[in-house]
């Protein structure tokens, strides 16, 4: 039994009906199969994925955060079912229902993620949509838990796992009641510990760095406590003003959902001749597709947009339960008109918080968890969304990039063609992510978007591929 982290509870404690943590991945599949066939294959790789047989137990009062225990019985019944599109079957039917699913929350009494098989997609062809809940993964977590159900070779062998693990010892009430009545007593003791470690990173803090001072504490702290995870020479980070755009504001529960292939060796010769990261390509492109909607929406603001990035802190991909990322924001240069000099001020913007972030990853998010007590957390994390979604926003939107397998992979005998990210929207985060998932010399694009606030999200997928060639352009 292993409880949840602090910033894996928020997860849980910030979801409402409009702010739903799911996060999820949308594999298309070359060839028709059956909900027999993926029940076969999800049943094997449960007993190999802890994952996927770990559900939720709550603390009485929810005193205290939640803990992971073994489920004894996974209901393959119910966490992997099948639908068809109705003809013509094509991508936006597809997106539609995958937009449809994925703003569903999930049930907390069973283990937290669902699998869809999803038939009559044009040219022979099947999708299977992989959601889960981001308090159990995060991004690269959901990558590893989707490639879990897929091999590297058309007929693999079964997998034999090992002795199944006893389920967990499920503690009376009144232990766990004991347990979180000494987590309280210890709070005080966590909270000053949390509020010295996050000090030195006041300056990365979407709205703390704005306060009168926040910025010169952070910078003194950090040049006279080496100590401090080695942040002696840091860059500073510039203070960033949040505009208003029609994507910021309290979301709906429905969304919308887009995706789209970019080439990535033609993203890989953008990098080389302009010296820059793919990472940086992608936040460009990202960059550019939302100055373009913006433009045709007459919602051009003159300040650079602000972007949630994430970092992951996991280094290894091994689909443990939990989350190890942290969030920098930056600026996105949706103000330059000009495309080489957006290219050049996204790259330095993202070296500045790449510097700082490879110097000493920052762990202010963990540590503003931490520093809430566990009874609080719901409440706090809902007023502050609130807050956010309502005259204070944090940030515009999200870009993020996941690395993903070069190589072909199959499922249930078939072989996936394409993959792309399925992520998430919240008030505090805006009402639109754009996040990239290369595979197999891909980069598949995902674009989640609140329903109301961007109508028209295929537009967007469209100005990916002009900001591509935009920058093609200027190497050719």
């Amino acid at each position: 039994m292993r409880q949840l982290s602090a910033l894996d509870a928020q997860f849980l404690g910030y979801e409402s009906d409009t702010n739903v943590a799911n996060i999820g991945g949308l594999s298309i599949i070359d060839g028709q199969f059956s909900r027999d066939d993926l029940v076969e294959l999800v049943e094997e790789r449960c007993a190999v994925t802890p994952v996927l047989r770990q559900r939720l137990m709550t603390v009485p009062l929810g005193l205290d955060r939640p803990y992971w225990v073994e489920d004894e019985s996974v209901d393959l019944g119910y966490h992997v079912r099948e639908l068809a599109l109705p003809r013509p079957g094509n991508d936006h039917q597809l997106a539609e229902q995958v937009a449809w699913l994925h703003e569903q929350r999930l049930d907390r009494c069973y283990p937290l993620w669902e699998v869809y098989v999803i038939g009559g997609l044009h040219g022979r062809r099947a999708a299977v949509y992989v959601k889960a809940h981001h308090a159990a993964v995060d991004g690269v977590g959901g990558a590893v838990l989707l490639n879990a159900f897929m091999n590297r070779e058309p007929s693999p062998q079964r997998q034999r796992p090992g002795p199944r693990a006893q389920p967990d010892r499920v503690p009376p009430t009144a232990e766990v009641l004991a347990r979180s009545v000494a987590g309280m007593v210890a709070h005080p003791a966590r909270l000053t510990r949390s509020v010295v470690e996050t000090v030195p990173y006041l300056d990365e803090i979407p709205l703390v760095s704005r306060l009168p001072g926040a910025v010169s504490v952070s910078k003194a702290v950090r040049s006279v406590t080496r100590r401090l995870a080695g942040l002696e020479g840091a860059p500073e980070l510039p203070s960033l003003a949040v505009p208003w755009t029609p994507f910021n504001g309290p979301i709906s529960r429905h969304r919308r959902f887009a995706f789209t292939d970019l080439p990535l060796d033609e993203v890989k010769s953008i990098k080389n001749a302009f010296g820059v990261t793919v990472n940086d390509v992608v936040v460009d492109l990202a960059a550019t597709a939302v100055r373009r909607w913006l433009i045709g929406h007459d919602a051009m603001p003159e300040e650079p947009l602000v972007a949630c990035v994430p970092f992951a802190l996991r280094r290894k991909g091994v689909g443990e339960t939990g989350n190890r990322i942290t969030v920098m924001l930056t600026s996105l240069g949706t103000q330059i008109a000009d495309p080489r000099e957006r290219l050049q001020a996204t790259h330095e913007a993202m070296q500045k918080i790449k510097e700082r972030f490879d110097l000493a990853p920052a762990q202010w998010l963990q540590g503003l968890c931490e520093s809430v007590p566990a009874a609080l957390t719901g409440l706090a994390d809902r007023a502050l969304f609130g807050l956010l979604a309502r005259g204070c926003p944090a940030v515009n939107l999200t870009v993020s990039n996941v690395p993903g397998p070069q190589i072909p992979l199959y499922m249930c005998g078939r072989a996936v063609l394409a993959q792309y990210p399925v992520s998430l929207i919240n008030d505090a985060g805006g009402g639109l992510n754009i996040t990239a998932f290369s595979y197999k010399g891909e980069l598949g694009m995902g674009i989640v978007v609140d329903r109301a606030m961007v109508p028209d999200v295929w537009h967007i997928a469209d100005y990916l591929h002009d900001a591509l060639e935009e920058l093609k352009s200027l190497v050719g």
